[in-house]
């Protein structure tokens, strides 16, 4: 499915220079250059604003961080809200079957409609259901393009350094130190660790093995991230809908100094 993959041309330039990973399937281009010039703008306009302070990236709950709800915001404001699809049909006045797509984001605008999905950090299969919902909205001419933000190549390869580097601005030589930075693994987590400190042979600092755990647990391949991305859309998952695909590059991330603000379950929503 090569061929329909198209890498950036003239459009989205200021995001590819800030490392974003930019992707148009099904001449998407054409369609929001042509169609949608003020969606890219207002797009742009969210993304380059958009900063992760590394804390976050540690503190954050379930699939999502706050910097997530920060763009959801940017973007419902500026008309981008959340939105259920419901499409029914029926045989002679009676209905028969009636399907909701929920979409995280949706520009409606006098030339269509552009349907967004975020997934920052979900299970890597949220991909298939995401693509798999803008072919069918596509198909039944609810939208005309599908966009997908998830997190880049970059970030993604990046992030265990990121995190190391984190351990060692602030001096993580203990779970004190963990504990007193505002972060608490889990005893699983513990247990762990802690084997791979004790251990006999080549032990770790501990700064590296809580590292490895860590990122390994939030942030592993499992998880959506470009490549997991990349892999469905070159099998043609999601084919034939105009697809705009987004990668969060590793420039977003900020090493600020303040404590870690776990997110609690409750203000985590139930997909990213």
């Amino acid at each position: 499915m090569i061929h329909r993959m198209k890498a950036l041309g003239p459009s989205l330039v200021p995001l590819r220079e800030q490392g974003y990973d930019i992707l148009f399937v099904s001449h998407a281009e054409a369609i929001l250059i042509g169609d949608f010039p003020q969606v890219v703008t207002e797009l742009e306009q969210a993304l380059l604003a958009l900063t992760l302070p590394i804390t976050e990236i540690i503190g954050s709950g379930g699939g999502e961080t706050r910097f997530t709800q920060r763009l959801r915001r940017a973007l419902t404001a500026l008309q981008w809200p959340k939105h259920t699809f419901v499409i029914s049909k029926t045989v002679d006045g009676e209905p028969r079957e009636s399907v909701s797509h929920e979409i995280d984001h949706v520009r409606r605008t006098e030339q269509g409609v552009v349907a967004l999905e975020i997934e920052w950090n979900n299970k890597d299969p949220f991909f298939d259901r995401d693509l798999e919902n803008f072919k069918r909205l596509h198909a039944e001419g609810a939208i005309s393009v599908g966009i997908l933000i998830t997190r880049g190549a970059s970030l993604q390869q990046q992030m265990r350094t990121l995190v190391r580097r984190f351990a060692s601005k602030r001096g993580i030589q203990d779970f004190d130190d963990l504990a007193a930075c505002g972060y608490a693994p889990t005893p699983k987590q513990k247990a762990a660790i802690q084997r791979r400190i004790t251990r006999a042979i080549n032990p770790p600092s501990f700064a590296d093995a809580w590292t490895d755990n860590f990122v390994g647990n939030k942030y592993g391949q499992a998880t959506t991230h470009w490549d997991k991305l990349m892999a469905r859309v070159q099998r043609g998952v999601g084919n034939p809908c105009p697809l705009l695909l987004i990668g969060l590059p590793d420039s977003i991330v900020q090493f600020d100094e303040g404590r870690i603000d776990v997110l609690e379950e409750s203000e985590v929503p139930a997909s990213s």
